[in-house]
């Protein structure tokens, strides 16, 4: 039996990985490498890409990774940009290296500067700016709301400064005159008279963000429940217009429970040859185009949603006189179920939902299958049935408008 050297196997992969190390932390500095001693000092700061080694940087926006270089950098156990301590990973640390992202929060008190804290107290201090960026503007909570009503951004970076208020501007170069609150990440705020379909800017101190979305988004409409309802199919859906968020809109309303079928409350169909609509598909639905496009529409969930799912599928434009798609498990479909992970969801009026075109890849119970080709989007049914989430009895009334098929941007 051969005898196995236990002892020198363990010495072999210990000087593996000596061997290894030293590679690391003499990648910059081929001298030698030695155990860290003294104070960190830092020679300069470039961008973490070794491809790139040579774009040195005075300065990174919050968030940004940094690669700082100089010495004795295992020393460091705190690490400031101005009064905002960093998060340290010493997997990402040698003697000559230390890769850390900028922290994010806002500096109270900016000194331009970078501070090196060994453990004993030590510091090393190099001049580093902290970029603040510019507004990043997401979404809103609604991209219907009407003159005179309430509305929230959410995004990243709404910088209020005394000397250069926070600002926001709607598409016509429309100025938002009545700011209700501001928080780093999302502003209330009342909509403007006049306010036009488009994109929002909003502009702080360090510059104008404008929106990923366009508000009142009227491009790729395929219902509003106005000019364009759900017609030629056996369940055009029950419509109404009190409390809406821009003319009819459709209504879900009555009893669900885990698997339970209540079509004629819960269900419309829009079956495009039957409905008159123009043959082919709604949109480009070739497969690199569905990447680039978003599922919207607005909702208003009166009372308390806690049992299946939302299917939104699309159908084929000869498609009529047949709902077995809603069944059909080879059929893709997006899902929406937002109470699954609370168990229970309703908004506080209305709401704009997005759902990637990508997104529409679930079977009825919430399987993965092949997303639908080009050919097969030429019709439109919603109903709400399984989902394959476990849920609890309700009764529940939903109002829907405005579905859309967009540009991601």
């Amino acid at each position: 039996m051969k005898t196995i050297h236990y002892k020198k196997v363990v010495q072999s992969l210990l000087g593996i990985v000596a061997l290894c190390l030293g590679y690391v932390a003499c990648e910059e500095y081929p001298d030698a490498y030695k155990a860290t001693k003294g104070t960190p000092e830092v020679l300069y700061v470039r961008i973490p890409d070794a491809a790139s080694a040579d774009s040195l940087l005075d300065g990174a926006f919050l968030g940004d990774a940094v690669c700082i270089v100089g010495n004795n950098l295992r020393s460091v156990h705190e690490l400031y940009f101005n009064d905002q301590q960093a998060i340290l990973n010493t997997s990402l640390i040698t003697d000559h290296t230390l890769i850390v992202s900028v922290p994010s929060g806002i500096p109270e008190h900016v000194t331009d500067s970078m501070y090196l804290i060994t453990k004993s107290g030590e510091q090393a201090l190099y001049p580093f700016k902290s970029k603040v960026p510019k507004p990043t503007v997401s979404s809103i909570s609604c991209e219907y709301v009407p003159d005179g009503g309430e509305a929230v951004l959410y995004g990243d970076y709404f910088i209020d400064d005394p000397n250069i208020p926070l600002a926001i501007t709607m598409a016509g170069n429309i100025p938002v005159t009545n700011i209700l609150d501001i928080q780093k990440t999302q502003v209330r705020f009342e909509i403007p008279k006049g306010a036009e379909k488009g994109y929002i800017n909003v502009t702080s101190l360090y510059g104008t963000g404008r929106s990923h979305f366009q508000f009142r988004d009227d491009r790729g409409i395929i219902l509003d429940f106005d000019d364009l309802k759900a017609t030629g199919g056996w369940r055009p859906g029950n419509l109404a217009s009190d409390g809406g968020i821009s003319g009819n809109y459709v209504v879900f309303k009555g009893d669900l429970k885990d698997d339970d079928w209540n079509e004629d409350n819960f269900s419309f169909n829009l079956w495009g040859i039957a409905a008159g609509r123009p043959q082919g598909d709604f949109f480009d639905a070739s497969t690199s185009n569905l990447a680039k496009l978003v599922f919207k529409f607005e909702i208003n969930i009166l009372a308390p949603w806690s049992a299946d799912g939302m299917q939104i599928v699309f159908t084929s434009w000869d498609t009529q006189n047949t709902n077995a798609y809603y069944s059909d498990d080879s059929h893709s479909r997006g899902l929406w179920i937002p109470w699954s992970t609370t168990g229970s969801y309703q908004t506080d009026g209305w709401i704009t939902v997005s759902i990637p075109m990508s997104d529409f890849k679930y079977n009825r119970t919430g399987g993965t299958v092949d997303i639908l080709g080009p050919g097969n989007y030429g019709g439109l049914s919603i109903f709400v049935w399984n989902g394959g989430v476990p849920g609890t009895p309700c009764t529940t009334e939903m109002r829907l408008d405005n579905i859309r098929v967009v540009p991601a941007e």
